[in-house]
């Protein structure tokens, strides 16, 4: 009789070059290995993977991925927002579904119910090549860490002349574009007013790219949850005359009936939120139709599983999906499968800046993206690994937990 492969190992890597990312890796007795990711608070998730989650998942069976996540869950009590508990078991869970899938010699598409679509269209997030993630802690709301020497400084690039930008993202064949130029101007209020003529300052770029291409590309307005309701209605009628594609975390994430009085209040689609974890935050943002277009990050809503759950529930309300992506490129590929799979998914976020340049420090396999599309990605599970030079890398640590 053979023996039931069990979980052996549970592997996390760091590297200060990207200082707010941890990776995962867990084994199984047969040989296969699948990875996760998550970003923000990496040393607490770290700790959280090796303290507590490890010790349940040692010894187990691999293939019972819808029973760990429950015991993860209840374990770790997790909560509505992004912590340390939601990230922490979406960076295991993403490791166990890639596990799964490569033990089954299938892409994860596959093992998640197949194809829905042969491609899907994506947006580039213009960010620069050090925002946000690989910036560490220092970043701020507006902060641009202008790197020229570095290709596709998008950032800086819409904060100057938006309508270059555009067509030069026209050029690569998207035709959808995010952009954030009123962030900045949260920090002197802390989101409490926004000045007129910061106003019209963040509301000019969206003029010059319709100047510059005209409506042939669609253009979300993200706000990050910076704002108090008043002054997320002023931004969001002042860029209204432009025709946005959507008002992304227009107000804090706290208040549920806010973001629903923010989406009643404007024609333009209300997107909402990365920065929410689980199924039963977003039951009540669903019931009181407090957002248009569902977005979650499967690096931190409680990885696939989650992601699939409330993926399931937007349908329900006749809502698409559109999952987030400027953490890492394994969430990256888990949220390409995840849009292919999934048959109300709208749109996938991606970062060229990222994409061309430290990305592909990390990872041997991105997205194939042609003509704004990306195609289905090859090879089992993500199709996806760790580089062997990041794995070597003297500055990379890893932390194990074995049987």
């Amino acid at each position: 009789m053979v023996a039931t492969p069990v979980i052996s190992r549970v592997e996390t890597f760091r590297n200060p070059e990207y200082p707010m990312i941890v990776w995962v890796q867990i084994h199984s007795s047969d040989g296969f290995v699948g990875l996760g990711e998550s970003s923000f608070s990496p040393d607490a998730i770290e700790a959280y993977i090796h303290s507590d989650i490890s010790d349940y998942l040692l010894g187990k069976n691999p293939d019972q991925l819808d029973l760990h996540w429950d015991n993860m869950a209840r374990r770790m009590k997790v909560n509505r927002g992004r912590s340390v508990d939601a990230s922490s078991i979406s960076a295991v869970d993403m490791a166990l579904w890639d596990l799964y899938a490569r033990r089954n010699k299938q892409p994860l598409y596959q093992v998640l119910g197949g194809l829905a679509r042969d491609k899907i269209r994506v947006y580039n997030t213009c960010a620069g090549y050090s925002y946000g993630v690989k910036a560490g802690r220092t970043w701020k709301a507006g902060e641009i860490d202008y790197r020229p020497e570095q290709p596709y400084e998008d950032y800086h690039a819409f904060m100057t002349d938006a309508g270059a930008l555009a067509d030069d993202l026209m050029s690569q064949g998207f035709t959808a574009m995010k952009i954030w130029p009123f962030d900045k101007y949260s920090n002197e209020s802390n989101g409490q007013f926004i000045h007129a003529t910061d106003l019209e300052a963040g509301t000019e770029p969206f003029y010059k790219i319709r100047e510059a291409v005209g409506n042939k590309m669609d253009v979300m307005v993200e706000m990050h949850s910076l704002w108090n309701l008043s002054s997320a209605k002023r931004i969001a009628k002042s860029v209204e005359p432009t025709s946005p594609f959507w008002f992304e975390d227009p107000v804090p994430m706290n208040n549920i009936d806010t973001l629903a009085e923010f989406r009643k209040s404007t024609d333009i689609a209300t997107t909402a939120s990365e920065t929410v974890s689980t199924r039963w935050a977003f039951r009540e943002m669903f019931e009181k139709q407090a957002m248009t277009i569902c977005m979650l990050d499967i690096s931190w809503v409680g990885g696939i599983s989650e992601a699939k759950r409330i993926a399931a529930m937007a349908d329900a309300f006749h809502m698409p999906i559109a999952p987030h992506d400027c953490v890492g490129p394994v969430t990256l590929m888990f949220s390409v499968h995840l849009s292919l799979n999934a048959t109300n998914a709208l749109i996938q976020e991606t970062v060229r800046a990222y994409n061309n340049t430290w990305y592909k420090e990390i990872v041997d396999q991105l997205p194939n993206i042609e003509n704004g599309y990306a195609l289905p990605p090859e090879g089992y599970g993500t199709g996806t690994n760790l580089l062997r030079s990041f794995l070597s890398n003297p500055s990379t640590s890893v932390v194990e937990s074995a049987l």
